[in-house]
Protein backbone atom coordinates (compact mmCIF):
# COMPACT_ATOMS: atom_id res chain seq x y z
CA UNK A 1 0.00 0.00 0.00
CA UNK A 2 1.28 3.45 -0.97
CA UNK A 3 -0.38 6.59 0.44
CA UNK A 4 0.61 10.11 -0.57
CA UNK A 5 -0.43 13.32 1.17
CA UNK A 6 -0.38 16.56 -0.82
CA UNK A 7 -1.28 20.00 0.57
CA UNK A 8 -3.85 22.43 -0.73
CA UNK A 9 -2.92 26.10 -0.88
CA UNK A 10 -3.94 29.70 -0.41
CA UNK A 11 -2.73 32.47 -2.72
CA UNK A 12 -1.23 35.40 -0.85
CA UNK A 13 -0.35 37.69 -3.75
CA UNK A 14 -0.08 37.74 -7.53
CA UNK A 15 -2.52 34.91 -8.27
CA UNK A 16 -3.47 34.68 -11.95
CA UNK A 17 -0.07 35.69 -13.32
CA UNK A 18 1.01 32.02 -13.42
CA UNK A 19 -1.24 31.29 -16.41
CA UNK A 20 0.81 30.68 -19.59
CA UNK A 21 -1.14 33.13 -21.74
CA UNK A 22 -0.05 35.87 -19.34
CA UNK A 23 3.57 35.08 -18.45
CA UNK A 24 4.53 33.95 -21.97
CA UNK A 25 3.48 37.22 -23.57
CA UNK A 26 5.37 39.86 -21.62
CA UNK A 27 8.92 40.77 -20.79
CA UNK A 28 8.57 40.37 -17.02
CA UNK A 29 6.67 37.09 -16.77
CA UNK A 30 4.49 36.26 -13.76
CA UNK A 31 5.11 36.39 -10.03
CA UNK A 32 3.12 35.23 -7.02
CA UNK A 33 3.31 34.19 -3.39
CA UNK A 34 1.43 31.12 -2.16
CA UNK A 35 1.23 29.14 1.07
CA UNK A 36 0.63 25.41 1.40
CA UNK A 37 -1.81 24.55 4.18
CA UNK A 38 -2.47 21.45 6.25
CA UNK A 39 -5.60 20.51 4.33
CA UNK A 40 -4.65 17.68 2.02
CA UNK A 41 -5.46 15.43 -0.89
CA UNK A 42 -4.72 11.76 -0.13
CA UNK A 43 -4.02 9.18 -2.80
CA UNK A 44 -3.90 5.48 -1.92
CA UNK A 45 -2.39 3.05 -4.42
CA UNK A 46 -2.44 -0.71 -4.03
CA UNK A 47 -1.82 -3.70 -6.18
CA UNK A 48 -4.90 -5.00 -7.99
CA UNK A 49 -4.70 -8.77 -8.43
CA UNK A 50 -7.36 -8.68 -11.14
CA UNK A 51 -4.68 -7.19 -13.37
CA UNK A 52 -6.72 -4.23 -14.56
CA UNK A 53 -6.98 -0.60 -13.40
CA UNK A 54 -9.47 0.14 -10.62
CA UNK A 55 -9.87 3.88 -10.00
CA UNK A 56 -11.99 5.36 -7.23
CA UNK A 57 -12.65 9.09 -6.90
CA UNK A 58 -16.13 10.65 -7.00
CA UNK A 59 -16.90 7.77 -9.36
CA UNK A 60 -15.47 4.28 -9.83
CA UNK A 61 -13.83 3.14 -13.05
CA UNK A 62 -12.40 -0.12 -14.31
CA UNK A 63 -10.20 -0.16 -17.39
CA UNK A 64 -7.88 -2.64 -19.06
CA UNK A 65 -5.38 0.05 -20.08
CA UNK A 66 -4.77 3.76 -19.38
CA UNK A 67 -6.09 4.90 -22.77
CA UNK A 68 -9.56 3.67 -21.74
CA UNK A 69 -9.69 5.71 -18.51
CA UNK A 70 -12.33 8.45 -18.54
CA UNK A 71 -10.83 10.67 -15.83
CA UNK A 72 -8.41 12.86 -17.83
CA UNK A 73 -5.91 13.58 -15.05
CA UNK A 74 -5.69 9.92 -14.04
CA UNK A 75 -5.42 8.79 -17.65
CA UNK A 76 -2.54 11.12 -18.49
CA UNK A 77 -0.75 10.53 -15.18
CA UNK A 78 -0.83 6.77 -15.79
CA UNK A 79 0.52 7.25 -19.30
CA UNK A 80 3.26 9.65 -18.18
CA UNK A 81 4.36 7.37 -15.34
CA UNK A 82 4.19 4.35 -17.66
CA UNK A 83 1.88 2.32 -15.40
CA UNK A 84 -0.53 0.32 -17.51
CA UNK A 85 -2.11 -2.42 -15.38
CA UNK A 86 -2.58 -4.13 -12.04
CA UNK A 87 -3.20 -1.23 -9.65
CA UNK A 88 -6.03 0.28 -7.64
CA UNK A 89 -6.08 4.03 -6.92
CA UNK A 90 -8.38 5.74 -4.40
CA UNK A 91 -8.61 9.50 -3.80
CA UNK A 92 -9.80 11.39 -0.72
CA UNK A 93 -9.55 15.04 0.29
CA UNK A 94 -10.03 17.22 3.37
CA UNK A 95 -11.80 19.87 1.29
CA UNK A 96 -14.04 19.27 -1.75
CA UNK A 97 -12.89 20.10 -5.26
CA UNK A 98 -13.89 23.35 -6.91
CA UNK A 99 -13.35 25.52 -3.85
CA UNK A 100 -10.35 27.57 -4.94
CA UNK A 101 -7.63 25.86 -2.92
CA UNK A 102 -5.78 24.22 -5.78
CA UNK A 103 -7.30 20.75 -5.47
CA UNK A 104 -6.81 19.77 -9.12
CA UNK A 105 -3.10 20.52 -9.03
CA UNK A 106 -2.71 18.78 -5.66
CA UNK A 107 -4.60 15.74 -6.97
CA UNK A 108 -2.34 15.48 -10.01
CA UNK A 109 0.82 15.88 -7.92
CA UNK A 110 -0.38 13.27 -5.40
CA UNK A 111 -1.29 10.75 -8.08
CA UNK A 112 2.05 11.18 -9.82
CA UNK A 113 3.97 10.80 -6.56
CA UNK A 114 2.08 7.57 -5.82
CA UNK A 115 2.70 6.20 -9.31
CA UNK A 116 6.38 7.13 -9.25
CA UNK A 117 6.79 5.54 -5.81
CA UNK A 118 5.16 2.40 -7.22
CA UNK A 119 7.67 2.48 -10.08
CA UNK A 120 10.49 3.07 -7.54
CA UNK A 121 11.40 6.33 -9.18
CA UNK A 122 12.64 9.27 -7.13
CA UNK A 123 12.13 12.83 -8.39
CA UNK A 124 12.69 16.24 -6.83
CA UNK A 125 9.75 18.50 -5.88
CA UNK A 126 10.56 20.65 -8.91
CA UNK A 127 10.50 17.65 -11.23
CA UNK A 128 7.23 16.48 -9.70
CA UNK A 129 5.67 19.90 -10.32
CA UNK A 130 6.96 19.92 -13.90
CA UNK A 131 5.38 16.53 -14.53
CA UNK A 132 2.05 17.71 -13.12
CA UNK A 133 2.19 20.78 -15.40
CA UNK A 134 2.96 18.49 -18.32
CA UNK A 135 -0.26 16.58 -17.56
CA UNK A 136 -2.59 19.51 -16.93
CA UNK A 137 -1.28 22.22 -19.24
CA UNK A 138 0.60 20.52 -22.06
CA UNK A 139 -1.23 17.22 -22.51
CA UNK A 140 -4.76 18.23 -21.51
CA UNK A 141 -4.58 21.89 -22.55
CA UNK A 142 -6.39 23.00 -19.39
CA UNK A 143 -6.47 26.81 -19.01
CA UNK A 144 -4.87 26.65 -15.57
CA UNK A 145 -1.69 28.08 -14.06
CA UNK A 146 1.47 26.57 -12.65
CA UNK A 147 0.96 27.79 -9.09
CA UNK A 148 -1.00 24.80 -7.81
CA UNK A 149 1.36 21.97 -8.84
CA UNK A 150 4.41 23.91 -7.66
CA UNK A 151 3.17 24.91 -4.21
CA UNK A 152 1.66 21.43 -3.72
CA UNK A 153 5.06 19.90 -4.50
CA UNK A 154 7.35 22.20 -2.50
CA UNK A 155 5.12 23.42 0.37
CA UNK A 156 5.83 26.31 2.71
CA UNK A 157 5.24 30.02 2.13
CA UNK A 158 6.92 30.39 -1.23
CA UNK A 159 7.42 32.92 -4.00
CA UNK A 160 7.37 31.79 -7.64
CA UNK A 161 8.55 33.61 -10.73
CA UNK A 162 7.33 32.44 -14.15
CA UNK A 163 9.36 33.49 -17.18
CA UNK A 164 8.29 33.60 -20.85
CA UNK A 165 10.72 30.75 -21.63
CA UNK A 166 8.95 28.47 -19.08
CA UNK A 167 11.56 28.65 -16.32
CA UNK A 168 10.18 28.79 -12.77
CA UNK A 169 12.09 30.44 -9.93
CA UNK A 170 11.25 29.02 -6.49
CA UNK A 171 12.18 31.03 -3.39
CA UNK A 172 11.04 30.54 0.19
CA UNK A 173 9.67 33.78 1.64
CA UNK A 174 12.08 34.80 4.39
CA UNK A 175 10.21 35.89 7.52
CA UNK A 176 11.19 36.27 11.13
CA UNK A 177 9.67 33.54 13.30
CA UNK A 178 7.35 35.94 15.16
CA UNK A 179 6.07 37.40 11.88
CA UNK A 180 5.46 33.94 10.47
CA UNK A 181 3.55 32.98 13.63
CA UNK A 182 1.42 36.15 13.53
CA UNK A 183 0.65 35.62 9.86
CA UNK A 184 -0.44 32.02 10.42
CA UNK A 185 -2.51 32.94 13.48
CA UNK A 186 -4.30 35.91 11.91
CA UNK A 187 -5.19 34.51 8.49
CA UNK A 188 -8.82 33.33 8.54
CA UNK A 189 -10.43 31.16 5.87
CA UNK A 190 -14.21 30.94 5.29
CA UNK A 191 -16.11 28.78 2.80
CA UNK A 192 -18.67 30.66 0.71
CA UNK A 193 -20.60 27.49 -0.10
CA UNK A 194 -20.12 28.17 -3.82
CA UNK A 195 -18.11 25.61 -5.80
CA UNK A 196 -16.74 26.08 -9.30
CA UNK A 197 -14.11 24.72 -11.68
CA UNK A 198 -10.94 26.77 -12.01
CA UNK A 199 -10.71 25.65 -15.65
CA UNK A 200 -14.24 26.95 -16.27
CA UNK A 201 -13.44 30.26 -14.61
CA UNK A 202 -10.27 30.61 -16.67
CA UNK A 203 -11.77 29.38 -19.95
CA UNK A 204 -12.04 32.93 -21.31
CA UNK A 205 -8.61 33.92 -19.98
CA UNK A 206 -6.69 33.13 -23.18
CA UNK A 207 -9.15 35.11 -25.26
CA UNK A 208 -8.98 38.09 -22.91
CA UNK A 209 -5.18 37.97 -22.80
CA UNK A 210 -4.95 37.86 -26.60
CA UNK A 211 -6.27 41.42 -26.72
CA UNK A 212 -3.84 43.94 -25.23
CA UNK A 213 -5.36 46.57 -23.03
CA UNK A 214 -7.24 46.74 -19.77
CA UNK A 215 -7.17 43.02 -18.96
CA UNK A 216 -3.39 42.75 -19.27
CA UNK A 217 -2.93 46.00 -17.39
CA UNK A 218 -5.04 44.57 -14.60
CA UNK A 219 -2.84 41.44 -14.42
CA UNK A 220 0.30 43.60 -14.55
CA UNK A 221 -0.99 45.36 -11.43
CA UNK A 222 -1.70 41.98 -9.82
CA UNK A 223 1.89 40.92 -10.52
CA UNK A 224 3.15 44.10 -8.87
CA UNK A 225 0.99 43.30 -5.84
CA UNK A 226 2.58 39.84 -5.69
CA UNK A 227 6.02 41.42 -5.50
CA UNK A 228 4.82 43.96 -2.94
CA UNK A 229 3.23 41.20 -0.85
CA UNK A 230 6.51 39.28 -0.78
CA UNK A 231 8.38 42.42 0.24
CA UNK A 232 5.85 43.27 2.97
CA UNK A 233 6.08 39.77 4.46
CA UNK A 234 9.86 39.79 4.44
CA UNK A 235 9.90 43.26 6.02
CA UNK A 236 7.46 42.10 8.71
CA UNK A 237 4.88 44.70 7.67
CA UNK A 238 1.69 42.67 8.11
CA UNK A 239 -0.48 45.79 8.14
CA UNK A 240 0.69 46.62 4.61
CA UNK A 241 0.34 42.98 3.57
CA UNK A 242 -3.27 42.94 4.72
CA UNK A 243 -4.18 46.03 2.71
CA UNK A 244 -2.63 44.39 -0.36
CA UNK A 245 -5.05 41.46 0.08
CA UNK A 246 -7.97 43.86 -0.33
CA UNK A 247 -6.40 45.54 -3.34
CA UNK A 248 -6.04 42.14 -5.02
CA UNK A 249 -9.73 41.49 -4.53
CA UNK A 250 -10.56 44.90 -6.02
CA UNK A 251 -8.55 44.05 -9.14
CA UNK A 252 -10.19 40.61 -9.46
CA UNK A 253 -13.62 42.20 -9.07
CA UNK A 254 -12.78 44.70 -11.83
CA UNK A 255 -11.48 41.89 -14.03
CA UNK A 256 -14.49 39.60 -13.65
CA UNK A 257 -17.67 41.37 -12.48
CA UNK A 258 -20.60 39.02 -11.90
CA UNK A 259 -23.60 38.51 -9.65
CA UNK A 260 -21.62 35.92 -7.66
CA UNK A 261 -18.77 38.39 -7.19
CA UNK A 262 -21.25 41.05 -6.10
CA UNK A 263 -22.30 38.70 -3.29
CA UNK A 264 -18.68 37.88 -2.44
CA UNK A 265 -17.83 41.56 -2.31
CA UNK A 266 -20.63 42.15 0.18
CA UNK A 267 -19.28 39.34 2.40
CA UNK A 268 -15.77 40.75 2.24
CA UNK A 269 -17.10 44.16 3.28
CA UNK A 270 -18.78 42.56 6.30
CA UNK A 271 -15.47 41.00 7.32
CA UNK A 272 -13.63 44.29 6.92
CA UNK A 273 -16.34 46.08 8.88
CA UNK A 274 -15.95 43.54 11.69
CA UNK A 275 -12.26 44.29 12.13
CA UNK A 276 -10.33 42.52 9.39
CA UNK A 277 -7.67 44.75 7.85
CA UNK A 278 -7.66 42.92 4.55
CA UNK A 279 -9.62 40.32 2.65
CA UNK A 280 -9.95 38.63 -0.72
CA UNK A 281 -11.32 35.64 -2.57
CA UNK A 282 -8.91 32.72 -2.95
CA UNK A 283 -8.52 31.06 -6.34
CA UNK A 284 -9.66 31.78 -9.88
CA UNK A 285 -12.99 33.30 -8.84
CA UNK A 286 -16.65 32.40 -9.01
CA UNK A 287 -16.80 31.05 -5.46
CA UNK A 288 -14.66 29.09 -3.05
CA UNK A 289 -13.03 30.56 0.06
CA UNK A 290 -12.65 34.02 1.53
CA UNK A 291 -9.30 34.84 3.12
CA UNK A 292 -9.01 37.60 5.73
CA UNK A 293 -6.17 38.99 7.76
CA UNK A 294 -7.51 39.98 11.19
CA UNK A 295 -5.79 40.58 14.48
CA UNK A 296 -9.26 40.98 16.03
CA UNK A 297 -10.16 37.46 15.01
CA UNK A 298 -13.18 36.72 17.19
CA UNK A 299 -15.27 39.63 15.93
CA UNK A 300 -14.60 38.62 12.32
CA UNK A 301 -15.44 35.00 13.08
CA UNK A 302 -18.71 36.04 14.68
CA UNK A 303 -19.67 38.32 11.79
CA UNK A 304 -18.98 35.66 9.15
CA UNK A 305 -20.74 32.97 11.20
CA UNK A 306 -23.80 35.21 11.26
CA UNK A 307 -23.71 35.13 7.46
CA UNK A 308 -23.72 31.33 7.55
CA UNK A 309 -20.12 30.98 6.33
CA UNK A 310 -18.13 28.16 7.91
CA UNK A 311 -14.53 28.72 8.95
CA UNK A 312 -11.82 26.23 8.01
CA UNK A 313 -8.90 26.55 10.41
CA UNK A 314 -5.44 25.68 9.17
CA UNK A 315 -1.70 25.86 9.67
CA UNK A 316 1.00 26.15 7.05
CA UNK A 317 2.37 22.93 5.57
CA UNK A 318 6.15 22.95 5.08
CA UNK A 319 6.51 19.41 3.73
CA UNK A 320 4.89 19.60 0.32
CA UNK A 321 3.76 16.37 -1.27
CA UNK A 322 4.98 13.37 0.70
CA UNK A 323 4.66 9.61 0.75
CA UNK A 324 3.38 8.77 4.23
CA UNK A 325 3.02 5.02 3.65
CA UNK A 326 4.92 3.08 1.05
Amino acid sequence: MIITRTPLRISLGGGGTDVPSYYRNGTDGGFLVAAAIDRHVYIALNRNFDGNLLLKYSETERADKPEQVDHPLLREALLLADVDRGIEISAMADVPAGTGLGSSGAFTVGVLRALLTYRRRTVSPRQLAEMACEVEINRLGAPVGKQDPYIASVGGVTAFGFTPDERVAITAVSMADDIRDRLEENLLLFFTGVRRSAADELSSFDTDMATPGAYRSNLDAVRDLGLASRDALEAGDLELFSTLLSRQWELKYERAPSAVHDQIDSWIRVGLGAGATGGKLVGAGGGGFLLFYAEHRNSVREALANLGLDEVRFHFDYHGSTTIVG
